[in-house]
């Protein structure tokens, strides 16, 4: 009984020790995840300037088109006032030239303006873009570092497995199985040492039967308290 009890202690090491490294696993994806993540905020950031830069530039594409037409218009008008007869038509038209001129000045004011934004908007995105350069490269290092460590853990992981494997070998299905499912009840933990009279596990006091028990190794014996499997560890 107390091979199997050792083969079961180091049975539950073994599993403990996979599952520390499966959470510095996971956190390496986490920091992964992580690290895309920033990576696809900064394009999300370039994308956006750059739709508002093209906005920007349809705009100023549509405001010289009018200032365009405008002048067009007011040319074609002091043209025409040159053949106006009467002075009513002459007013008219005076009238319409000085609302176009205004409407001239107005655009090339909005002109002056999508112009500024254009410049605003072109060195915001060439600074995003520089930094979004300098992240991916820097980022493709980390990426490749955690994947490295990641592999490095798998390995060691699937090292452990095989000697879980090995170490399963050896004792009876009934028995690997109990383990599995104290491990999964009680927080991956399905033995616990005895020691002084008390259970380590959940540091309840143990019946003395119980306890002495234990030094004889005849029998499986579990915490009345928290099922867990007892071993007898003695104070060194």
């Amino acid at each position: 009984m107390k091979k199997k009890l050792d083969m079961l202690e180091e049975l539950q090491g073994i599993d403990q020790q996979i599952d520390t490294l499966k959470a510095s696993q996971s956190g390496l994806q986490a920091e992964l995840s992580g690290i895309n993540q920033g990576v696809d905020v900064a394009r999300d950031e370039v994308a956006l300037l750059e739709a508002s830069l093209s906005e920007c530039e349809t705009g100023k594409t549509e405001l010289e088109a009018t200032h365009a037409a405008e002048l067009e218009n007011i040319t074609r008008s002091e043209t025409n006032m040159k053949e106006i007869k009467t002075n009513k038509e002459f007013q008219a038209v005076g009238r319409e030239i000085t609302a176009a001129r205004k409407q001239v000045t107005d655009i090339e004011e909005q002109l002056l303006q999508k112009i500024g934004q254009l410049e605003t908007l072109a060195g915001e995105l060439a600074a995003k873009k520089g930094q979004l350069d300098e992240l991916v490269v820097n980022s493709g290092q980390r990426i490749e570092a955690k994947q490295a460590e990641i592999s490095t853990i798998q390995s060691d992981i699937d090292s452990e497995t095989e000697r879980r494997e090995n170490v399963v070998k050896g004792l009876p299905a009934n028995l690997v199985k109990r383990f599995t499912t104290l491990r999964e009840q009680r927080r991956g933990q399905a033995l616990a040492f005895a020691r002084d009279g008390y259970c380590m596990g959940c540091n309840m006091h143990l019946p003395p039967q119980l306890y002495n028990n234990l030094y004889k190794y005849e029998e499986l014996l579990v915490c009345p308290h928290c099922q867990r499997i007892l071993i007898l560890k003695l104070q060194q």
